[in-house]
């Protein structure tokens, strides 16, 4: 970090970028954040582009942006926009820099987001907003080595980039396309402590059999609902572990984080965490902090606030015994005649099988309820080892244990064993229906 914040990998560019709108598309993670320590403060605007966003989508980022400069890593080729656009090549090589860099704007800083047409949200945050929630006073001299199985290109990781860079601790990131395994044995290799990740990347470091090649003090999960499932088996793996989970999304920011090791939060969370006011209306998580982000990029852009300054996160929570639980996302309900399923809700009990290391349930057309809830699974054991299980008494045994916690219409009609669940490039399971 400290070479970074003095020398640079914009082969002594950077100066040119003083004051302009700059997106930085790189292939490379340490090029992202190379890039980003050198700009804040120098360049206007920063675009962070992540790494699925499709090449269709560019001229709009771009125009919608303002963008009128490029930092990558990579060869260019025409976007189709009429701005005149000045390319600024990105090493993973640090050099001298020959300019004094000195901070000159609060830099604005831009994340994409996925909407639901396919054409990315442009995310409006500062530094500041972006940084509210770490310690930057926290400059111990404990050995903490950071990491996440996040995209520092994403809000998630890019927390863990700026808890590193703000405390001058360590980071190792991952490399594109690196596997799992690959990626915990070098983790274990360089000694991380401190690693995040979403519940969906911990099922499938659980999974590999370089699990135990770390052995860190702190693990986080934030991205998706933790439930109580993923946080028991960390809690065997990882013993001696500081065990998070917290919420967090790109528009809200940080909100809060739990580690009493049990699923949900307790009520007291919404109405007493420092500097974050929250609430539940409708059902739905609101958050209003100076950690939300400004407003969406665009003329046509929904507002990110309310009249009171709220962000709706449309996160829906149930209060049982004095503690919240997330149930799931508004937008991501089933319909079963007339009826509301949260696929999270299932997943959970279903989850809370001895056997089943993840589910995913989603729906599938039926003639007479509209949808049924169905459910893929993938169980602990390996491939080799399941041959010698009861497939169907399992079968029996996870449509028992949901008949005994949740209402009938909630229960899967069908229970489908599956090698492995799909997760995007956000760390997320990737949700489709049939």
């Amino acid at each position: 970090m400290s070479d970074l914040i003095a020398g640079t990998t914009l082969y002594g560019r950077g100066e040119e970028l003083c004051g302009r709108s700059v997106l930085v598309m790189t292939a490379n993670q340490f090029t992202t954040a190379s890039a980003l320590i050198e700009l804040d403060g120098i360049a206007r605007r920063i675009v962070i582009c992540p790494p699925d966003l499709a090449a269709a989508h560019l001229p709009f980022v771009i125009d919608t942006a303002e963008v009128d400069a490029i930092v990558s890593d990579r060869a260019m080729f025409s976007f189709g926009s009429p701005r005149p656009l000045i390319f600024c090549p990105c090493s993973k090589e640090i050099g001298s820099r020959n300019y004094e860099r000195t901070v000159q704007y609060e830099t604005e800083w831009v994340l994409l987001t996925s909407g639901t047409t396919g054409v990315p949200k442009l995310v409006l945050h500062t530094l500041a907003s972006l940084a509210g929630a770490i310690d930057t006073g926290n400059h111990s001299a404990e050995e903490v080595v950071w990491s996440t199985f996040y995209d520092i290109r994403r809000y998630g990781g890019l927390q863990i980039l700026l808890r590193a860079a703000l405390t001058g601790k360590s980071l190792v990131l991952t490399s594109m396309q690196e596997p799992t395994t690959d990626f915990l044995a070098r983790a274990g290799a360089h000694g991380v402590t401190n690693i995040s990740g979403t519940p969906s990347q911990w099922r499938r470091a659980l999974m590999s059999p370089a699990a135990n090649r770390i052995n860190p003090n702190y693990v986080r999960l934030s991205g998706e609902i933790a439930d109580q499932a993923i946080l028991n088996r960390l809690r065997s793996v990882y013993p001696g572990a500081r065990l998070i989970h917290a919420f967090a999304s790109t528009e809200a920011g940080v909100a809060f984080e739990v580690s009493d090791g049990n699923a949900g939060l307790p009520a007291e969370v919404i109405m007493q965490t420092p500097d974050v006011e929250m609430k539940v209306e409708e059902g739905s998580l609101r958050i209003r902090s100076a950690r939300t982000a400004s407003c969406y990029l665009g003329a046509n852009a929904p507002a990110i606030k309310d009249a009171d300054g709220f962000v709706d996160t449309g996160d829906m929570l149930e209060l049982k015994d004095k503690r919240y639980h997330f149930v799931g996302r508004r937008d991501g309900m089933i319909n079963v005649g007339g009826l509301k399923v949260h696929p999270e809700e299932v997943e959970a009990v279903i989850n809370r099988h001895p056997e089943v290391q993840s589910s995913l349930v989603r729906t599938r057309k039926n003639p007479v309820t509209g949808s049924l809830v169905v459910a893929d699974v993938v169980l602990r054991r390996s491939p080799q080892a399941a041959v010698k299980l009861d497939m169907r008494e399992i079968q029996d045994d996870i449509v028992l244990l949901c008949r005994e916690s949740l209402s009938s219409y909630k229960v899967p009609a069908a229970i489908n064993f599956v090698p492995a669940l799909a997760v995007g490039e956000s760390g997320k399971m990737i949700r489709c229906n049939a």
